[in-house]
């Protein structure tokens, strides 16, 4: 059997990590898009999320990750038992994630929920794909914002649709595959079908944003919420 590699390199990330949160425990920042949120394998891929912040906080860990192309809220621990406590916290689906999203075309349901397994796609690395028989479960909630047309230099308004999504569960590409299933793919997206529109042009970014995070602070108890607003 072959064996996929992922050939990707990223382009280089100018954008700095904006901090929003931070005390002796633990840091809440604002990852910009087009940034790795851990180092790749490939040694061009070793600018990230960590490699940044480990400089400043040596020891410090990523309780969960974002794509590549996402932008928004992540908790980062500064040692390994808090580490631990937020990741139970995620396992035990305690932490209240929101993102914004554009989707591509006029969603016709103002809301609804989306529950379909996903499983990663043996023959297209690094795509995952909805698999009911071999997938882990998975459940997204989304709400209508808005509905409207994006003007471009060339070619046709462009309908689009703001939506506030709440994923349940934590599957990899899970917002992304489960807004290809209702027909509306995220603007941007390049595994998904949102990356180009016939007669469009080319969006500049994957329009996905983590705007919204919720958790019980693991020293202190209090609880956490902060919001960064969608720059799209």
């Amino acid at each position: 059997m072959s064996t996929l590699i992922d050939t990707f390199i990223a382009p280089l990330c100018s954008e700095q990590i904006e901090t929003l949160y931070q005390d002796d425990h633990l840091l809440v920042i604002n990852k910009p898009a087009g940034l790795l949120s851990l180092s790749g394998k490939n040694p061009l891929n070793l600018d990230s999320v960590h490699y940044r912040l480990a400089r400043f906080f040596p020891g410090c860990t990523l309780v969960h990750r974002l794509d590549f192309g996402t932008s928004g809220l992540m908790v980062i621990a500064r040692n390994k038992a808090i580490n631990a406590a937020l990741c139970q916290q995620f396992s035990q689906r305690s932490v209240t994630k929101g993102y914004s999203a554009l989707l591509c075309g006029h969603l016709e349901a103002d809301e609804g929920v989306i529950e379909a397994a996903i499983a990663k796609d043996p023959m297209l690395f690094p795509r995952m794909t909805i698999c009911a028989q071999h997938g882990k479960p998975a459940r997204s909630r989304y709400r209508v914002v808005e509905r409207f047309y994006q003007a471009q230099e060339a070619g046709p308004m462009l309908p689009l649709t703001r939506v506030a999504l709440t994923p349940e569960t934590g599957r990899t590409h899970q917002l992304r595959i489960h807004c290809q299933l209702l027909g509306h793919p995220i603007l941007g997206c390049d595994l998904y079908g949102g990356r180009l529109l016939p007669g469009t042009e080319q969006a500049p970014r994957l329009m996905l944003h983590a705007s919204e995070l919720q958790f019980v602070h693991p020293v202190s108890a209090e609880r956490i919420a902060i919001r960064h607003a969608s720059p799209f």
